[in-house]
């Protein structure tokens, strides 16, 4: 019975990888891309230029499917929703008080356990949580589809089943795992050494984790090192409540961190993956082109914030006193240790193949289930509500590359550089290289008339070049928002009970606008 379910699994994540039913008929939307260059060479010999100006290419598109608009409008109140979550929380929180003063006035007359519930409380609780927001707008995106006179339900229907959600699936899992006490305790031991050089303050737990464990993320993956961070920053950090300045300077701090400390090798950054293979990324390449570009970004970032916030840090140890320690709590035995981080690798290395580590992760659960006494009640709820949030934003991505993908080829270098950073702010950064990747401007090949032919001299160096300003532009504008990057939602889920009222998109854009600027310096600034 055990592996039917196994079975079962694992088709339905093959299923969701690999882009829907193989019976369902191939479906137009949206319209490819290369439709679009096609009509638009043609357009442009027509008129006797080259090719199309920025708006005649974004006009056309538009013009010729005029759902691109309406999707992409969707996309931005989506986008809007995310910076009203505080004021949805403060409106849930108002109801819920008002429900509890009525229940006192009314009586409860119901039985044990079946206290009425406020519907109102409830409803802008969902609506005030980051993770549920890209989840929510997909109803409307998706009624928009089915309602569209050129489109209907098939489109609309083959359009979700066409999206790869391979990302959203492994993030759930390496979360999940990755925040077990065997994995954190085993993380924490580690970053302990070098804590324990500044005799094992804030201070030195702070500058620890802020710099190791992002570096991590070209190793474990970003999402596994994202979850590691936050859970030690909030067990050695925030839990000593700092200022509410110092709080959001450290979360745009690893935000941005992590983003860019995937870089160093080819296979665990998502932005990376999109083009690895296209463009001929490997792991020497990504660390003499983008890794010590990082860790250069990574140290003096962190020196930085360490020098503006040093008082405070130091204050902070004044405050350990009174946490109740913890030196005498049982320790997880190494071989439980053990097969947790063989659990965690699989994940990694399996991460191209769902059916592998859905399959791996129902026989995890069921080893946390025999070692219960070593383990912390294992967090179901907000892997699946950072997965939720992820495949949200595949599906409202796989729409906007109608217009991102022209405005980044219309750009040299350095403005590539710029707007591959904004834009990530508003769309996940893995989307940005990806849609980058279709771009013939981009590929180290050009094909003419089916035939694929290797680009050469000043004309590879020209997409060399922009290959390099897209892919730095997208990790270095990874920390500005929560969309920014695949694993931020995961340190907003964990991170969040920390910060009174919930996390501000505001405050984190300023913790991470220094770190930011810092990192853009690393990566355009020092010739590469």
């Amino acid at each position: 019975m055990s592996f039917a379910i196994l079975g079962l699994l694992g088709t339905n994540a093959a299923l969701a990888a690999g882009g829907g039913h193989g019976s369902a008929e191939p479906s137009n939307f949206p319209t490819p891309l290369s439709t679009y260059m096609d009509q638009e060479e043609a357009m442009a010999q027509e008129q006797g230029k080259e090719s199309l100006g920025l708006v005649e290419t974004l006009k056309h598109r538009a013009k010729e499917n005029p759902f691109n608009v309406i999707a992409t409008v969707i996309f931005l109140l989506a986008v809007a929703h995310t910076f009203m979550c505080a004021k949805f929380n403060k409106m849930a929180h108002h109801y819920e008080h008002e429900h509890q003063e009525n229940l006192k006035k009314e009586g409860n007359n119901y039985s044990p356990g079946k206290e009425p519930v406020s519907f109102k409380a409830t409803l802008f609780h969902f609506l005030g949580e980051v993770e549920a927001i890209f989840g929510i707008w997909v109803v409307p995106l998706f009624l928009a589809i089915v309602l569209a006179p050129a489109h209907g339900w098939s489109d609309a229907v083959s359009y979700i089943d066409s999206r790869n959600y391979v990302e959203p699936i492994f993030v759930v899992v390496i979360m999940a795992i990755a925040s077990t006490r065997p994995v954190v305790k085993f993380a924490e031991s580690c970053l302990r050494i070098f804590a324990n050089i500044g005799k094992g303050t804030p201070l030195a737990w702070w500058l620890s984790i802020m710099t190791i464990a992002p570096l991590l993320g070209s190793f474990i993956t970003e999402p596994a090192a994202m979850t590691i961070a936050a859970m030690l920053l909030g067990q050695q950090f925030y839990s000593l409540k700092p200022s509410k300045k110092l709080c959001y300077a450290t979360l745009g701090l690893l935000f941005v961190n992590i983003s860019v400390g995937g870089t160093l090798t080819h296979f665990a950054a998502p932005p990376v993956l999109m083009v690895a293979v296209p463009w001929g990324y490997d792991m020497p390449f990504m660390f003499t082109h983008f890794g010590w570009r990082a860790i250069l970004g990574i140290l003096i970032a962190n020196s930085l914030y360490f020098m503006v916030f040093r008082k405070e840090l130091n204050e902070l140890k004044q405050k350990v006193i009174k946490q109740d320690d913890d030196s005498t709590e049982e320790s997880v035995p190494a071989w439980v240790i053990l097969v947790h981080m063989g659990f965690l690798a699989w994940t990694v290395v399996t991460l191209h193949h769902p059916p592998f580590f859905v399959g791996a992760f129902l026989f995890f659960l069921g080893f946390t289930k025999a070692t219960q006494h070593h383990q912390y009640e294992l967090n179901i709820k907000s892997p699946m509500l950072v997965g939720f949030f992820l495949a949200g934003l595949v599906i409202h991505g796989g729409l906007q590359g109608w217009w991102i993908a022209p405005v980044l080829s219309s750009m040299g270098e350095t403005a590539l550089f710029c707007m591959a950073t904004v834009l990530t702010a508003f769309n996940d950064n893995a989307a940005i290289t990806f849609l980058a990747s279709q771009v013939p401007a981009f590929n180290p090949v050009d094909v003419h008339h089916g035939v694929a032919i290797a680009k050469e001299g000043a004309e590879l160096a020209y997409a060399q070049s922009l290959q390099y300003a897209v892919l730095a532009g997208a990790v270095t504008g990874g920390g500005l928002t929560v969309i920014a990057n695949a694993p931020n939602p995961a340190g907003q889920s964990i991170l969040n009970k920390y910060f009174d009222g919930g996390i501000s998109p505001i405050g984190l854009l300023w913790g991470a606008l220094i770190p930011t600027l810092i990192m853009s310096v690393c990566f355009i600034v020092i010739p590469h």
